[in-house]
């Protein structure tokens, strides 16, 4: 199949019709695709980058920057709040723009490095972050605001994304039991209705002990998880 170039001028046109939020998830992944050299010519002439002071390029593992956006998401580093009234009760705050963007970088390099990466961190990584969503979904309102009611839903995780890389890491990390009972109770705070999609997916990475483990939970109808708005 021949590949077709983009259209450039319709892609515009939907670029101007997105949302803060989105252009900014769209940025933060521009940013991790192309090489350093590249990036003045994107963002030279409106951000001010700057070389590490120490002149290293050692980069934080994804561990650490898991680890720090864990620990500033739960201090309430990106909450950031407004006066709602009936024309903004729709909008979303600069903070959680920026948690929500953040979050989708993150869980990318999470889903990235479980095929490469050493499985029982980027495991930590992944649950560093699925913690943070579980703490927003125990009603705690001060992670990020919500101008109206919300949940983890409006970070819009790709779960049929997410959920097989972290099974990976699960498999190679946990016990046949511990393995089982991890991917049942992921499922069932994040994506129940998908559950049978996912268990399929959690099947094709685990072992013969793993998968018997998975088979005799499925034969128990789940305990839902408390419904979310």
């Amino acid at each position: 199949m021949t590949r077709q170039a983009a259209d450039m001028e319709r892609l515009r046109h939907e670029l101007r019709a997105l949302s803060r939020g989105h252009l900014l998830i769209i940025a933060q992944r521009a940013v991790e695709l192309l090489p350093s050299t590249k990036l003045s010519a994107l963002l030279g002439d409106l951000v001010k980058i700057e070389a590490n002071a120490d002149g290293s390029t050692v980069e934080q593992s994804l561990l650490d920057k898991a680890r720090k956006f864990h620990a500033a998401a739960m201090s309430g580093g990106f909450y950031e709040s407004f006066a709602v009234n009936s024309e903004n009760c729709t909008v979303q705050s600069r903070g959680t723009d920026a948690f929500i963007a953040e979050f989708d970088r993150l869980l990318a390099r999470c889903v990235g490095d479980a095929h490469a990466g050493p499985p029982p961190m980027v495991r930590e990584a992944f649950e560093l972050l699925f913690g943070v969503l579980r703490h927003i979904d125990e009603a705690h309102d001060d992670v990020i605001f919500f101008a109206d009611e919300g949940s983890s839903r409006e970070v819009a995780v790709d779960w049929c994304t997410a959920l097989p890389a972290y099974f990976r890491c699960l498999a190679e990390t946990t016990s046949a039991a511990e393995f089982a009972r991890n991917v049942e109770q992921t499922i069932l705070d994040f994506d129940e209705h998908d559950r049978a999609h996912h268990w399929r997916a959690a099947s094709r990475v685990a072992n013969a002990e793993q998968k018997a483990a998975l088979g005799a939970l499925m034969l128990v109808p789940p305990v839902s998880a408390p419904a979310r708005d």
